[in-house]
């Protein structure tokens, strides 16, 4: 990336990468640092990307893009690219979503009642995908393995996939993911070179078109934002990544670092 900043593409997910972990995802802002060190990098780079589960609307709210100058390279994919904002004309373009999605959303509720779902047990709705979140419950883990069946059960009646994560399990349709999102945008920006930051399962497939790429030829770097900063939280990511940082503060430090390098360039 170094070598040919003005090739490269650098994505990063949302929560847990830009914006600290909150237990209530509506609360869920960037970290002060982040945009101030992104407008330093996107004009340095031939595009930006925040690829995120979330509404891109959302995530372009809470991440507080679209008021800063400097960002005119940075587009946010949002549902796992199924949503797409561009900080250079402000608009938001979407498909609409898949009918499996409005049957979920009214099962949900109901199946929820039936399997005693703990008590803060929450549904989060994205609008092309749904989450049910146990964070709030007295056993986390112990509720995600109560609902983890039942959940994969009712999306695949409706066409959905169940994507886990850290207290999490989002059902949403299949085909849309981090990974995707990520390669058709390195392949509209003819990039020679890549970087991708994530902390969670979902970022699992970005990290293997990071992966796929390399073998193609085209170098790629892959950040683990970590709460504990060796990786522990989701080991996965930490055994595959080239740099483990600590968190949003530390993916702010990282990115701080690469814009004072590259402007020394």
């Amino acid at each position: 990336m170094l070598r040919v900043p003005e090739h490269a593409v650098l994505a990063l997910d949302f929560d847990g990468t830009l914006a600290p972990i909150v237990p209530d995802p509506a609360k869920a802002r960037a970290h002060p640092g982040a945009v101030p060190a992104l407008a330093r990098l996107a004009p340095r780079l031939r595009a930006v990307a925040v690829i995120t589960g979330r509404p891109a609307e959302e995530a372009v709210a809470y991440g507080g893009f679209a008021a800063v100058e400097g960002l005119g390279h940075l587009t946010v994919l949002g549902a796992y690219g199924a949503e797409r904002w561009d900080a250079a004309t402000g608009e938001v373009h979407a498909a609409p979503p898949p009918p499996g999605v409005a049957a979920v959303r009214a099962g949900l509720p109901p199946l929820l009642a039936e399997l005693g779902a703990p008590e803060g047990t929450w549904t989060e709705d994205k609008g092309r995908a749904l989450a049910v979140h146990t964070r709030r419950t007295a056993d986390p883990d112990g509720a995600l393995a109560l609902l983890r069946e039942p959940l994969a059960a009712l999306a695949a009646r409706h066409g959905l996939i169940v994507e886990p994560g850290r207290m999490v399990l989002e059902l949403r349709p299949p085909g849309a993911d981090k990974g995707a999102a990520l390669r058709e945008f390195v392949r509209e920006k003819t990039a020679r070179a890549v970087a991708y930051a994530g902390d969670d399962l979902g970022d699992l497939a970005a990290y293997g078109a990071v992966e796929e790429l390399r073998g193609e030829g085209v170098p790629g770097l892959l950040v683990c934002s970590s709460a504990t900063g060796t990786g522990e939280s989701v080991p996965e990511l930490a055994a595959r990544a080239d740099v483990l940082v600590p968190g949003p503060e530390g993916v702010v430090a990282f990115l701080e670092e690469l814009a004072e390098e590259l402007s020394g360039a």
